[in-house]
């Protein structure tokens, strides 16, 4: 089994902490570089990371990778709570992505336009509604929500795209995780 991601990438790093202590062979790509960008289009036409091969079979999307390996484990579904869950934890990462994607293409989001503003008010709503939750012992439990939680606060801090002071029960939630197993082996620094 592989996987094919980046270790800059929250999606693909969430999946390695999940497989940390499983058989699989992780793929390091370059998705920028011709042959990287080769590689994942053969893999995955959306051309998005991690990819998931096990035999002849591929899965895209880390979400779907999640409920094939739980599957595959044997372990329990996602409740509808945990999937609400994902949900905004998804959505900050591709928000978050989006803008770093467009601060590469040197353009300018702090800029007064429809889409920069839906992103920045994304942001803000959803990282509010994690703060509440993880004031609410949410993410108690080392599950697979809460490892996603964590890549994603690890990965704001180290793009630098955001400062989580403000809020103080997901920066204590990063703070107590970051010791757990597989997060400094998977980290992308």
């Amino acid at each position: 089994m592989q996987l094919l991601g980046s270790t800059t990438s929250p999606f693909a790093r969430r999946l390695r902490l999940y497989l940390f202590e499983k058989e699989y062979e992780f793929v390091d790509l370059d998705i920028f570089s011709t042959e990287g960008r080769h590689i994942l289009t053969k893999n995955n036409p959306a051309q998005k990371i991690p990819a998931l091969i096990d035999d002849d079979f591929c899965i895209y999307d880390s979400r779907v990778i999640y409920r094939y390996l739980a599957e595959k484990y044997d372990e329990a579904k996602l409740t509808w709570l945990q999937e609400n869950q994902l949900t905004l934890i998804d959505a900050a990462n591709d928000t978050f992505i989006n803008l770093l994607l467009l601060s590469r293409s040197q353009l300018d989001s702090s800029e007064d336009r429809l889409f920069y503003n839906l992103q920045h008010e994304r942001i803000e709503q959803v990282l509010t509604a994690l703060e509440k939750k993880a004031a609410e012992g949410e993410f108690k439990q080392w599950n697979y929500p809460a490892i996603c939680l964590y890549c994603l606060l690890d990965w704001i801090d180290f793009r630098e795209l955001y400062v989580l002071d403000k809020f103080m029960h997901l920066t204590s939630f990063r703070f107590t995780t970051s010791t757990y197993k597989g997060i400094k082996e998977t980290a992308p620094y």
